[in-house]
């Protein structure tokens, strides 16, 4: 499929782009050569093939559901300027 300079343009106000007539043909060479690429993708027989969720047949290493960090909340409360019921207070920006 190959694409015209006002398919371009079009394309391009839909998408909000300014492209510059300068650039108009190259754009239009490089979107016919992608519709092109999809095309003979398209053209390939793909019966008999099931659909991947991953290039590479591999189970996913998991860790273990365990706590690895100690609770430091205390400490970090500790040395904030205003605290009260385990928040923290800051001023009021937004009146």
């Amino acid at each position: 499929m190959s694409l015209g300079s006002a398919e371009v343009a079009k394309i391009a106000h839909l998408a909000r782009l300014a492209i510059g007539a300068a650039d108009i043909a190259s754009y239009a060479r490089n979107l016919s050569s992608i519709l092109e690429l999809v095309a003979q993708m398209n053209a390939v027989d793909t019966t008999g093939v099931e659909p991947l969720a991953h290039p590479l047949e591999m189970a996913q290493r998991l860790r273990p559901d365990e706590v690895s960090e100690s609770d430091r909340r205390e400490r970090f409360q500790a040395i904030a300027p205003s605290v009260e019921a385990g928040l923290y207070l800051v001023p009021q920006v937004i009146e």
